[in-house]
């Protein structure tokens, strides 16, 4: 199915940052954020800036990615490798 898509050529992102104080993605890229981290923010598309950004990146990296698995199922992965 995804071949059928216009992002076909793309990676499915990593991050998703929503503005403006809404919780919601309104049906976007539905089948590219599966495994994306989403990130909301208060600020409004017109005022983010790079500060913004950082901050967004840096919560970013204090997740635990798991891509549909639970955080036991990860670390006993972990464990074994």
């Amino acid at each position: 199915m995804q071949h059928y898509l216009a992002t076909s050529n793309f990676p499915d992102p990593e991050l998703m940052i929503r503005t403006s104080g809404e919780y919601r993605i309104s049906n976007f890229l539905l089948y590219q954020l599966a495994y994306a981290e989403l990130y909301f923010t208060n600020t409004r598309w017109p005022d983010f800036r790079k500060e913004n950004l950082y901050e967004a990146i840096i919560d970013f990296q204090s997740r635990e990615r798991r891509f549909g698995k639970t955080g036991h199922q990860v670390q006993t992965e972990t464990s074994i490798a």
